[in-house]
């Protein structure tokens, strides 16, 4: 066994710890097998405990994705630059936009080796147009290039979408960014078999988000039922406080008493959900990276159903394995979910069509080795 001392240091920087446990977990643990000496630094809320268990050490961190003040940003720009020069790591792996920002203004002038800045689109600023986020474009768009093109640095990105994003917006150059096709699934757990008999279930699996479509899902689920289809659709998920476009607690009452959506909450055990259900929609208004749910729901053979944007069209292979509709329209959608509910074989030849792409692109495994190649090319680089 490699002593400690001689291992190459990794460090995750994320803003939460549910996140890194749901996207990130399964790479770190594999750097870990790999040889790596492992840390997550991130604000810990309820998932220290599978972070401690996997072996891996874990830094609390202050680093809140929905506080965009100039004076709190300098204290948490502070924050990490203490922890990269106490903890010395010889790789950082940012995870989103502000952890990239920052950490990579952090580590300038630390003797850290290699640099990975993990980018799933460009974020809320990017996707909503209201004055506030208008406004915040052109200085997260100046950090972000300060932060990407930093010496002895990848950006991974999800897909050739984002790719052509960040070089029109003239962010990195070509040779720093590497694709990874998402997060990754595990196939082996979403090997769920055919849906239970009775009314389809359709699901809405993310964070209950204006930005996510769940108010066009509530609209084409209205729609449908008062066109007598016999279905249940269900919204899986909690609204996320930390962002702009959550949706409220009234209005999700409101859904509830109306009885034409089940309020599912937040469930971390997905698998059960998607063996309950027969069409995954995920009608999203902005661009994706690569949707985690909609590549488990690859993976478990169940039919998708989603808006013609970056990420969400490219597992749907632009409609050759799932519905495509344009964002925010509730009729095009009702229209696609009615076809879906009514037409078994066309979901058949989708569904194998979208898993064939997971096998092949979207394994776990072969996620977690494509990004363990990149820390292996920096510190080569380095060296």
């Amino acid at each position: 066994m490699t002593p400690p001392s001689l291992k190459p240091k990794l460090l995750y920087v994320v803003t939460e710890d549910w996140y890194f446990v749901s996207h990130r977990l399964h790479v770190a643990i594999a750097a870990r097998d790999a040889g790596f000496d492992v840390a997550v630094a991130t604000q810990i809320n309820d998932h220290a405990k599978p972070i401690i268990d996997a072996g891996i050490r874990l830094h609390p961190i202050a680093l809140t994705r929905g506080n965009l003040n100039p004076a709190a940003a300098g204290k948490e720009l502070l924050g990490l630059r203490k922890l990269y020069a106490a903890e010395r790591p010889d790789i950082v792996h940012h995870v989103a936009l502000k952890a990239v920002m920052l950490g990579s203004l952090a580590a300038r002038g630390l003797p850290v080796k290699g640099i990975v800045n993990a980018v799933a689109g460009l974020g809320t600023s990017f996707a909503t147009h209201t004055p506030g986020a208008q406004a915040l474009r052109v200085p997260i768009r100046t950090l972000l290039r300060a932060a990407l093109r930093g010496e002895n640095s990848r950006v991974i990105v999800q897909n050739n979408d984002d790719v052509a994003e960040i070089l029109d917006q003239r962010l990195a150059d070509r040779a720093q960014v590497r694709v990874v096709k998402g997060s990754g699934v595990d196939l082996a757990a979403f090997d769920v078999g055919e849906p239970p008999p009775g009314p389809p279930l359709v699901v809405l699996p993310a964070r209950l988000l204006k930005l996510k479509g769940v108010r066009e899902f509530v609209a084409a689920a209205r729609i449908l039922k008062a066109q007598g289809t016999e279905a249940r659709f269900a919204l899986v998920g909690a609204p996320d406080r930390h962002n702009p476009t959550a949706i409220s607690d009234a209005d999700i009452d409101t859904w509830r008493h109306e009885g034409i959506v089940e309020v599912w909450g937040y469930r971390a055990d997905m698998s059960r959900v998607l063996q309950e259900a027969t069409i995954v929609c995920l009608p999203t208004l902005y661009r994706e990276g690569l949707p985690k749910t909609l590549l488990e729901a690859a993976a478990a053979r169940r039919a998708i159903v989603t808006t013609d944007v970056a990420g969400a069209r490219e597992i749907a292979q632009g409609g050759r394995a799932g519905w495509l509709v344009a964002p925010g329209d509730a009729a095009a959608l009702a229209a696609a979910l009615a076809e879906a509910l009514s037409n078994p074989d066309k979901r058949r030849v989708f569904t194998e069509a979208a898993y064939r792409d997971a096998v092949a692109f979207y394994d776990a495994r072969a996620i977690a080795a494509q990004t363990i190649a990149i820390y292996r090319e920096l510190l080569a680089d380095r060296a």
